[in-house]
């Protein structure tokens, strides 16, 4: 019997989500975690609101349950997915992830009038370089912004106002029953260490992971130590 209900578990599957300017090949380090089982969708094709990459998302994926794991607007999009589909989710970490969310209008006005008027490098410049650790290595940055590079002018544009339209789901962090891992870096200024402890400790089940000489994007300027915390949570989600 104990075998019968071990063969019919539904298989288990890494869904990874971007966080912005970049896509889904920030993930390339964390690939063969689950090979065959994971899925790292570009998600500015989707749409231009989290909603609509949560669904692009999961229809993206095909395992029935799912460790979904998200950088930044990532795991906004990873906390929307709990909230429309919270039977496929097995576990959440959460990257540099501000679950409650007060929106900016003149900020989300300010990224735009940036890039219409000096241009994608000189936003790269002011919104997302900064973000990084002061030790984050030449090839680390320089090859981040060639992804940034890679995405239309059309596609940030969508990624921005997905990121400045995306509701609040405190809620969902607070009542989601599975494991919810919190990963910040300990240099994150975005959302920052105070407001990661507080969401690891208003989830039912959750932890907080700090990763040193690190800035927002641990994907990557540390990916080895995200996978050791990520192959923690499948080895748990597997128990």
């Amino acid at each position: 019997m104990q075998h019968e209900e071990m063969t019919s578990r539904p298989k288990l599957g890494l869904l990874f989500l971007h966080a912005l300017p970049l896509d889904g090949s920030m993930w390339g380090r964390q690939s063969n975690l689950l090979p065959n089982s994971t899925y790292m969708p570009t998600l500015y094709s989707c749409g231009d609101t989290v909603g609509a990459w949560a669904a692009g998302a999961l229809h993206h994926a095909k395992d029935e349950r799912l460790i979904v794991v998200g950088c930044s607007v990532g795991g906004s999009c990873a906390l929307e997915v709990a909230a429309i589909a919270p039977e496929r989710v097995a576990a959440l970490v959460l990257i540099g992830t501000k679950a409650n969310y007060r929106p900016d209008p003149q900020l989300h006005a300010s990224v735009f009038e940036m890039m219409e008027k000096n241009g994608l490098e000189a936003a790269w410049r002011t919104f997302w370089a900064p973000l990084f650790s002061k030790s984050a290595s030449a090839s680390v940055m320089t090859a981040a912004k060639e992804t940034f590079i890679r995405q239309s002018a059309k596609e940030i544009e969508k990624g921005v106002t997905a990121f400045h339209t995306r509701p609040s789901r405190g809620e969902v962090l607070s009542t989601f029953s599975g494991p919810v891992t919190i990963v910040s870096g300990a240099e994150d200024i975005a959302p920052g260490l105070k407001v990661s402890a507080a969401q690891a400790n208003s989830a039912r089940n959750g932890v907080l992971m700090i990763v040193p000489d690190c800035g927002h994007y641990v994907p990557l300027e540390k990916p080895e130590r995200l996978n050791e915390i990520l192959r923690d949570v499948i080895s748990a989600v597997r128990e």
